[in-house]
């Protein structure tokens, strides 16, 4: 949740950490910091902030020169945000600064026995007591003094390590928490995240968990906590920087929003099977046989990604016949699930990072389960840590609230979905009509986004609601879910999502003037059904929005969305309502790609 950004060269190093962290914003903070040195310093200079890295730099003095230095967002988990708990953390000498990502589970007892034995501490954080830890090491190297440090640790964490003893070197390491190094000419980065170097280099060695790495400017090695060399070769990073921009937008959730239409055409792109009316997944490694074995697939992730998994266990029941299901990943990894040979398990997640997904993961690998990825960033953890998987080629997405990625995750639901199908028991001709239906949705989607300057009067006709209701049945309900996860996000309004068909069953006391309802509402079997909820709604004086294939008759206002095939009207049914949640943020302006409280990658529980 947390950033690091890391360099070493010959380059003043101030701009380049202040301009890292600045790329690295969307992950959510409320501090900031950076510690800097040069080969011939004697020592460490610090400068931190609580608020934005606005605020950090305006406090770095003209004279903050250095060749090598750490630089941190804090995202506050021990200690509320202020000044002394931003990182870099130093020791009582000054000579060791750290920055960190992770929670470190027993800081309180390490903190106990450093502070027995005389350790002032500065900070409320865990971070500073692996500081003090690795400044009291007596070992010879930074390299040890760091992994001695480790072995005391129990918990998370990506750090980054500097010290003024040390100054032609930075140290890192990883458990849980992502840490990249980022490969230049003569000089060298690191980051928690690829946004921070790929203005400088596209060249970048991922650390595996229990991995450690030492920069110097001219080099790299890898190696594990418990000392052994590993071998870590670079790879190409996909996106450039230009991918990072706001391309004219006045926000990175607007535009993510409108690049929709090419973030599916990648997607569906070169996975088309007309020959056999299927698709090709080739990173599944999942061949007829093994797919014939499936008895059932349960789903896991967070947050957008398991109303996206919602989506896909519908899509994978009505068109593989394969009894699916989805489940929060922070729900499963707690409640000792029977885990069976038979089911096919499927983690999802746009950063590929979130640690409960990827405690998820590592519990299913422990007791044997095939698992599958379905994730946005190449490289990630639970990518390399997935038996295999399909990347959903949404590109880079900043802003705090996922869309596009969202979108992108349940087309590649309808690949997979549609390739388990026609492995099993769907026919030529309905294969025929899904990939129909698959290629129509770029150009649907972009029909919606023309309804914008509509959306947007909508929006701030609720913009003063102080709840909201969204309902939906059965393909419709986690488009609700979702829609109204999304308000909640960016507006701060209350929003509450419900099976239409359970209204009668106790929401319906809530129904009044001032509780608008979002209805959505598929020209599909159950239309008369979900006509009726409307009726019941009316009939209490609710205020009714429909996201409708045709006019509702009972609604106050209708968005009209293009009608695809059933199984795949829900991956539209969501667009116009990214929009709605877009607008009314706007509407009450608020900081839209970096909503309170929240966090991109959710690297801690």
């Amino acid at each position: 949740m947390c950033g690091i950004v890391g360099y070493i060269g010959k380059r003043d190093v101030a701009p380049l950490l202040l301009e890292g962290l600045q790329r690295l914003e969307y992950r959510g903070y409320d501090s900031a910091g950076i510690a800097v040195t040069a080969p011939k310093a004697t020592g460490l200079k610090t400068v931190k902030a609580k608020g934005r890295v606005r605020d950090l730099e305006a406090r770095v003095p003209a004279r903050f020169k250095g060749t090598t230095g750490i630089a941190h967002t804090r995202w506050a988990t021990h200690g509320a945000p202020s000044d002394e708990n931003a990182h870099p953390h130093l020791s009582q000498d000054e000579k060791v600064a750290v920055v960190h990502n992770g929670i470190i589970d027993n800081a309180s007892e390490l903190r106990a026995k450093l502070t027995a034995d005389g350790v002032e501490f500065l900070s409320e954080t865990d971070t500073e007591v692996l500081t003090h830890l690795i400044a009291r090491s007596q070992a010879d190297t930074l390299e040890e003094k760091v992994r001695e440090a480790l072995r005391h640790i129990e918990g998370t964490y990506g750090i980054a390590v500097l010290h003024a003893d040390f100054n032609d070197r930075i140290v890192v390491a990883r458990n849980g928490s992502p840490v990249v190094l980022g490969i230049g000419e003569k000089e060298m980065f690191v980051a928690s995240d690829v946004a921070a170097l790929v203005s400088h280099t596209r060249q970048v060695v991922t650390l595996d968990d229990g991995e450690m790495a030492t920069i110097k400017a001219d080099d790299y090695r890898t190696y594990t906590t418990e000392g052994s060399r590993t071998t870590a070769s670079p790879t190409t990073v996909e996106w450039e920087a230009e991918s990072y921009d706001m391309g004219g937008h006045d926000t990175y959730m607007h535009k993510e929003i409108f690049e929709q239409p090419d973030a599916v055409d990648r997607v569906l792109r070169g996975r088309i099977d007309d020959r056999f009316s299927t698709v090709h997944l080739g990173g599944l490694n999942l061949d007829a046989h093994d797919a014939r074995k499936v008895r059932r697939v349960k789903i896991l992730g967070c947050g957008t990604s398991y109303h996206a998994g919602m989506i896909g266990a519908q899509m994978i029941e009505e068109l593989a016949r394969i009894p699916a299901d989805a489940e929060p990943a922070s729900e499963f990894r707690y409640r000792n699930a029977v885990v069976d040979p038979d089911t096919l398990y499927i983690a999802v997640s746009q950063s590929g990072e979130t640690y409960d997904v990827l405690a998820a993961v590592q519990e299913l690998k422990r007791k044997g389960a095939r698992v599958l990825g379905v994730v946005n960033v190449v490289g990630s953890a639970i990518a390399r840590e997935a038996d295999a998987g399909v990347y959903v080629h949404a590109g880079p997405e900043v802003c705090v609230v996922s869309t596009k990625c969202f979108t992108n995750t349940t087309v590649a639901f309808g690949l997979l979905a549609l390739h388990l199908g026609r492995i099993r028991d769907l026919s030529v001709s309905d294969g025929k009509r899904i990939i129909e239906g698959l290629r129509k949705l770029p150009g649907q989607i972009s029909e919606i986004l023309k309804q914008e300057d509509e959306i947007k009067k909508i929006a701030k006709s609720y913009a003063d609601a102080r709840s909201m209701l969204f309902i939906g049945r059965v393909r419709g309900y986690p488009v609700a879910r979702e829609a109204s996860l999304k308000l909640k996000e960016v507006s701060y309004i209350h929003a509450e999502a419900y099976p239409a068909s359970e209204l009668k069953h106790g929401p319906l006391a809530l129904i009044e003037p001032a509780l608008p309802t979002v209805a959505i509402v598929p020209d599909d079997d159950l239309l008369e059904k979900n006509r009726a909820a409307l009726e019941e709604i009316k009939a209490r004086s609710g205020k009714i929005l429909a996201v409708a294939h045709q006019e509702q008759e009972k609604a106050d206002q209708t968005i009209i969305v293009p009608k695809n095939e059933n199984e795949l009207d829900p991956i539209l049914m969501g667009i116009p309502l990214q929009l709605l949640a877009y607008h009314t943020a706007l509407a009450l302006g608020r900081d839209i790609d970096k909503p309170r409280n929240l966090a991109k990658s959710v690297t801690v529980e």
